[in-house]
């Protein structure tokens, strides 16, 4: 009797077990990021570029704006906008909600921080529109 329990108890785990490996391999998150094109981005944003400019225009009154991008950060999806403004060194980056409008975040980079921020990007997916 307990030699039969034993080898049922073995043959339910012999079945059972390679269908958890399996269900665990179909849950577990995958090594490669998602990448998603400007337009994806565009059709969910709320938010105009124009409006989302004025804003961190608005935050940097004097500056003048050097780049933007529409991204995903921190599963927030905003407008970049990196500013530059004379006689200052590096530049001001402007986060704006590209949902609600709202300014997210106002940090001033040096020229080191940015240079480490363009060799980051450059090693992340291209995203292509």
């Amino acid at each position: 009797m307990i030699g039969q329990r034993t080898t049922l108890l073995s043959l339910a785990f012999a079945i059972a077990l390679p269908a958890l490996a399996q269900a665990q391999a179909a849950t577990a998150p995958t090594a490669k990021p998602k990448t998603e094109t400007q337009a994806q981005l565009q059709k969910e944003a709320k938010i105009s570029l124009a409006d989302a400019t004025a804003t961190a225009q608005a935050a940097v009154p004097n500056g003048k704006i050097a780049g933007h991008e529409l991204e995903r950060e921190k599963g927030k999806l905003i407008y970049s906008f990196d500013i530059k403004t004379a006689g200052k060194s590096g530049i001001d980056e402007v986060n704006i909600d590209a949902i609600t409008g709202g300014l997210i975040e106002k940090v001033h980079e040096s020229p080191a921080a940015e240079a480490k921020e363009r060799a980051a990007d450059k090693k992340a997916p291209v995203k292509k529109p």
